[in-house]
């Protein structure tokens, strides 16, 4: 399996110019107060994020929960992009309610030998590694249990990457086929059987670069220049509308912030942090239902919509917005995760 040159070349430059000389744990620990302040600005500036899971998502997990020798191997070529990294959580009947999981990890002398299947495994047709959910103790009493973390190369007999195209007509999204892959026992992350902690942790890694105002915040700054270009600003209902959407996005900025300066005192998020996930998502999916509106008979429309020097592809942004809600764990269950670790309600 090769990944593609362009590819190869976008992650070069992600690496190079993320000042990757600054110490590691500065960078990756607790988040990176550093590199949400980086994500920011390329969604301000409407600059695509480069794949970057390695330093967004796995490359947390290993400084809190791997030993030295994993962390002296993996963190450098995370940093550097040498390793282009996807995450191997959801599966066919196991999404929403990951515990459900049945990917099998068995072991075989030195290795784990993994037989089952991933979905919606983004980038992993451009990725040479994946870290993965499996489940090692399928005896365990609670599904929760008797799931382990592993980290496994791509390229290898017994990997078979499907692609999956989406209604904006991308690829981004895969499905992943193991066939007794393998991958060395060295590559357990924490302890046997006890990577449902970690799938937790990595899950409030996910949901604070998910939820950044920038995705709402650009939105917001396409329908303003996109409504007033088509004169529906004249219509006062669809002000009002507009107004309630530009308060929501300053809510949330706020409550952003909030949940940032945590990270800068070098604390650990609660569960709280999944309000910055529903909000955002359902947000920017209240902004591009308006931009459908403000573009009228021209909104369901293929490619850009050119109204003077403003150009918004607005049936591409309102297909984006559309899994956002869920991904990162679905709306429904940040709500539930809410309703019991936060305000203590029955389950």
């Amino acid at each position: 399996m090769k990944r593609a040159p362009r590819s190869r070349q976008r992650h070069d430059l992600y690496a190079k110019y993320h000042d990757y000389d600054s110490e590691i744990s500065d960078l990756l620990g607790e988040c990176g107060a550093k590199l949400l302040i980086f994500y920011e600005e390329q969604q301000r500036w409407g600059v695509n994020r480069g794949r970057d899971m390695g330093v967004q998502m796995v490359g947390p997990l290993i400084i809190k929960f791997g030993t030295q020798e994993q962390k002296d191997y993996w963190l450098p070529r995370i940093l550097s992009c040498e390793d282009i990294w996807c995450q191997g959580y959801s599966e066919p009947g196991a999404g929403s309610d990951l515990a459900n999981l049945r990917t099998r990890a068995e072991i075989d002398g030195g290795d784990f030998v993994i037989n089952g299947q991933k979905i919606w495994t983004t980038m992993a047709h451009d990725a040479t590694h994946i870290f993965m959910l499996v489940r090692t103790d399928p005896d365990a009493p609670k599904k929760q249990q008797g799931i382990s973390f592993l980290l496994a190369p791509m390229d290898q007999p017994g990997v078979d990457v499907r692609t999956i195209t989406t209604l904006s007509g991308e690829t981004e999204f895969c499905e992943v086929f193991f066939d007794n892959a393998r991958t060395s026992r060295e590559n357990l992350v924490g302890e046997l059987n006890k990577g449902w902690t970690m799938a937790k942790a990595l899950l409030s890694f996910e949901r604070i670069f998910i939820g950044s105002p920038s995705l709402a915040q650009n939105a917001l700054g396409q329908l303003e220049s996109f409504a007033r270009s088509r004169g529906v600003f004249d219509d006062p209902v669809f002000r009002d509308r507009f107004a309630q959407a530009a308060l929501d996005v300053e809510d949330h900025a706020a409550l952003y912030a909030r949940f940032a300066d945590q990270l800068k005192r070098g604390e650990t998020l609660g569960a709280d942090v999944s309000m910055l996930k529903i909000w955002v998502t359902e947000c920017f999916q209240r902004i591009t239902e308006l931009m459908i509106e403000a573009a009228g008979p021209d909104g369901g429309s293929i490619g850009p919509l050119q109204v003077g020097n403003v150009s918004v592809d607005v049936l591409s942004s309102f297909y984006k917005a559309r899994p956002t809600t869920i991904y990162g764990g679905s709306n429904e269950i940040q709500r539930n995760i809410l309703s019991k670790a936060v305000l203590g309600l029955p389950g």
